[in-house]
């Protein structure tokens, strides 16, 4: 089904966690970025139309400024984002370079969502950007953002980012296979669930005991964001981005992912 999906769609948003970027050692991976990027590309040459939806930005600043490090202080988690997004872009743009392909840069609040004006330009924003043959790299604006005002997860904002283009499907990448019927790296019997045709019932037959440990910011927003995208007719898929080259590997079906059809 996942393959299938990949197949039909012409628009599609990626979505890439922070712990899917990072090496072991907590650092952007530049060999990650390099395959990613090589995949985007070869979906690229086949018509499909592909908007990133990348932490890291935090992750990024960390690497380059390791001091902070132990800063929980909300003030310099934005200043690491800072420097970070630089960081961030400068590891995209090397990554995508070697295949022809510029990217752009669209840092997005949940307030920008919730205006009219601000809704269309970004909407017009990625359009003419995607029209030209361009990558957008889509990341929550967390020098901007406070805890009232921010969109709080990527699962979140791929969602939303999808709806504002009218994407086909979005591909949510994480540190988990998919959705199973309880937290399976605590659990052995937990069950993988395929397909999803019913968020609702899916999430009264889930149990979520753990935040971060199933799956990055927790089930609950992916499944948040799952349902968001249902609500537009939007399919998504939830998979493993540790697998290796997991977007071709999705694509040519030798990765097992959660379909949430709409």
């Amino acid at each position: 089904m996942t393959a299938k999906l990949i197949a039909d769609a012409r628009k599609i948003v990626i979505k890439l966690g922070s712990n899917t970027l990072a090496d072991k050692n907590g650092r952007i991976s530049d060999s990650f970025l390099a395959s990613l990027a090589g995949q985007v590309a070869e979906l690229y040459r086949r018509n499909k139309q592909i908007a990133v939806v990348s932490s890291g930005a935090q992750v990024a600043g960390l690497s380059t400024l390791g001091k902070w490090e132990r800063k929980k202080d909300i003030h310099y988690r934005q200043a690491l984002c800072a420097v970070g997004q630089v960081e961030l872009m400068v590891a995209w743009q090397r990554a995508f370079a070697p295949h022809g392909l510029h990217i752009g840069q669209i840092l997005l609040t949940l307030d920008d969502f919730g205006d009219d004006l601000r809704s269309l330009n970004m909407r017009n924003t990625i359009f003419t950007l995607v029209d030209e043959g361009i990558i957008p790299i889509i990341n929550e604006n967390d020098t901007v953002g406070v805890e009232e005002i921010k969109i709080g997860d990527n699962d979140t904002l791929a969602a939303q980012s999808a709806i504002l283009w009218g994407a086909d499907l979005v591909i949510l990448f994480s540190d988990v296979n998919g959705l199973y019927t309880k937290n399976p790296k605590i659990h052995s019997d937990a069950e993988f669930i395929t397909e999803v045709k019913d968020i609702a019932s899916a999430r009264a037959g889930v149990s979520i005991d753990g935040v971060n440990s199933f799956g990055t910011g927790g089930v609950a927003t992916k499944l948040d964001a799952a349902q968001l995208c249902a609500s537009y007719a939007i399919p998504v898929i939830l998979a493993n981005g540790g697998f290796p080259r997991p977007l071709a590997a999705l694509a040519d079906g030798t990765l097992q992912g959660t379909a949430f059809l709409a």
